[in-house]
């Protein structure tokens, strides 16, 4: 007996954009199953859709694009109602005048964050306000002023006495070593240890930080180091917070690296959680790309901040890396400046490479080129009985790991980074002898796709298969504690959660690590619509000593041309929060 469907389910399976994800469709038979129209359900989808491109809201000029019936002026009028409406109606969707539409929790978001980012930008630390005189600063700084390091003197000069600051700067700018001359400083001026909470998005970017704050003399207090997620004590189950303004986090002073990967409803929840009496600073690349979420939260903030005389901003613009050609090729990518980076590939004597791999077979040629590449890196080490020796040499060769990464634009197809795993993965294990039936052996690597509380491992965390002293293959990883850096560990492979294999990640999934030399697989075709300048410039300055584009030129042109424009209405509402603001004192302000 053949089932019919529902006359609803059948109703909304056709006339809809092919593109439409399945929670875009459920949308829209969301809307019709509880009495809207068919206008408003293929609003709703094409609502649930622009998320899904990382926009918080639905720009009317994209609304036949995006599966939207036409929204000017006269058609919006036509939809008001109990399912569209202002800001302060109680609607699903809202209006935001003739510009866009929204999922009402992203309005929200939106809202919220320009609100607090209003309230924490007038609340002054008054015990903390006082100027810092020259001579401190020099003492920091190891010398007196130079035009290379008066932006990051700036900085330490800015962030004392304000609940917010932002700190942007691209790869080899000196963020790092700018944040903890700013803790030395703030410490300076309190005298009990300061608490300080050190974040990322992800876990290897949290380790990073970490590390290099470690490097450094003159904090009394080891730094924190947390994922976002661990630190607002991410719960799955509840898919909610459990740090927030009625459970703040405990700290003094709350430090987010990698910000650009923030998406709104991330920051929001941080401002939400920052209690009365703390600092939030937002450190990261401005220019990189947007969060895998709706919005564009640093690239806002940074944008209405830079219209401010004297904000809580400083944007770094020297690279004080050695690679001096690898700053131009990244300065002309940021810039989408074609000229400047023809001219920076011909300078760099062999640094940067572009090689037309435009063709399936020239794509396997190129990753038979890194397998080999990856097996004389270093040998896998087979680990002693002893345990502290073994996650000592376990710990060496995860280091070993940020030497080369390959990185694909995109996921999929023979250009994308499934596909180049699964060669590389077989080319790694016919050199070490696993026969066809065997998976595992050393020098495997896998990259965590999914939070897992059980094991304390993360979205991002890396882990390498290495050999036991009698033989037994398991999975080490770095970690971080409440502590800071902690010994590498080990899980049986049994125990692993959600993973893909890590010997090509998507750039997105290469935020926050560095490399000593990386190769970027682009798609040939140059209509493709996940090219972008910021794709291109954040894949790039993942390297830092050798960068190979695998690429024809017209790839790379159409990236300059096509700079990320996501749709939303975040840095606007700053603007007006901003331009609202006056200074008062932090302890009048809510956390």
């Amino acid at each position: 007996m053949t089932t019919q469907p529902h006359p609803l389910m059948a109703r909304s399976a056709t006339g809809l954009p092919e593109a439409w994800r399945p929670i875009d469709r459920l949308l829209h038979r969301w809307v019709l199953s509880h009495g809207g129209t068919e206008d408003l359900a293929r609003l709703g989808g094409a609502l649930s859709a622009a998320t899904g491109e990382g926009h918080s809201a639905l720009a009317v000029e994209d609304a036949l694009r995006l599966g939207a019936p036409t929204l000017d002026h006269d058609a919006l009028d036509a939809l008001l109602g109990a399912w569209l409406g202002p800001p302060e109606a109680d609607t699903p969707f809202v209006r935001d005048g003739n510009a866009r539409v929204y999922l009402r929790r992203y309005w929200q978001a939106e809202a919220a964050i320009a609100a607090a980012v209003a309230a924490v930008v007038q609340a002054t630390l008054p015990a903390f306000a006082t100027a810092i005189d020259e001579a401190t600063l020099d003492a920091l700084f190891g010398g007196p002023s130079t035009p290379e390091t008066t932006p990051q003197r700036e900085a330490v000069r800015r962030c004392l006495g304000t609940r917010l600051f932002v700190l942007t700067g691209g790869p080899g700018t000196g963020k790092t070593t700018t944040v903890r001359r700013m803790l030395m400083a703030r410490q300076r001026l309190q005298d009990t240890p300061l608490a300080v909470r050190v974040a990322a998005p992800t876990g290897k970017a949290a380790q990073r930080l970490a590390e290099s704050l470690r490097e450094g003399e003159g904090l009394p207090v080891a730094p924190v180091a947390l994922t976002v997620h661990r630190l607002l004590d991410y719960q799955p189950h509840a898919q909610a917070f459990g740090r927030h303004r009625g459970r703040p986090i405990e700290a003094d002073l709350v430090v987010v690296d990698e910000a650009s990967m923030l998406d709104l409803e991330t920051l929001h929840a941080l401002l939400d959680a920052l209690p009365p009496h703390a600092a939030l600073w937002l450190v990261g690349d401005a220019d990189q790309l947007s969060p895998v979420g709706p919005g564009s939260a640093l690239q806002d903030l940074v944008q209405a901040f830079e219209a401010r005389d004297a904000s809580p901003l400083v944007r770094l613009r020297h690279s004080f890396r050695a690679e001096a050609v690898l700053a131009t090729v990244n300065a002309a990518l940021r810039e989408g400046d074609g000229g400047a980076l023809a001219e920076a590939i011909d300078r760099s004597e062999g640094a940067v490479r572009v090689l037309d791999t435009t063709t399936p077979a020239a794509v396997q040629a190129a990753l038979r080129d890194w397998a080999e590449a990856l097996l004389t890196d270093a040998a896998m080490p087979l680990l002693p009985a002893d345990p502290a020796q073994a996650a000592s040499l376990a710990a060496a060769a995860l280091r070993g790991l940020k030497a080369r990464q390959w990185l694909c634009a995109v996921r999929d197809g023979a250009f994308g980074s499934v596909e180049a795993n699964q060669r590389l993965d077989a080319a790694l294990r016919r050199h070490a002898g696993v026969n066809a039936q065997g998976e595992w052996y050393p020098g495997r690597r896998v990259l965590v796709t999914r939070n897992d509380t059980d094991t304390g491992l993360f979205n991002g965390d890396v882990g390498l298969c290495l050999a036991d002293a009698d033989g037994r293959l398991r999975v080490w990883f770095e970690r971080i504690d409440e502590g800071g850096i902690a010994p590498a560990r080990a899980l049986p492979i049994g125990a692993l959660p959600a993973f893909d294999l890590g010997f090509a990640l998507t750039v997105h999934k290469s935020q926050g690590s560095e490399y000593a030399e990386v190769a970027v697989l682009l798609p040939p075709d140059p209509e493709h619509r996940v090219l972008s300048r910021e794709l291109l410039y954040t894949a790039a300055s993942r390297a830092k000593r050798m960068l190979t584009l695998h690429a024809d030129d017209a790839v790379i042109d159409a990236c300059l041309d096509r700079p990320v424009r996501r749709a939303g209405g975040l840095h606007v509402r700053l603007a007006e929060a901003l331009a609202a603001a006056t200074p008062r004192d932090a302890g009048s302000v809510p956390g």
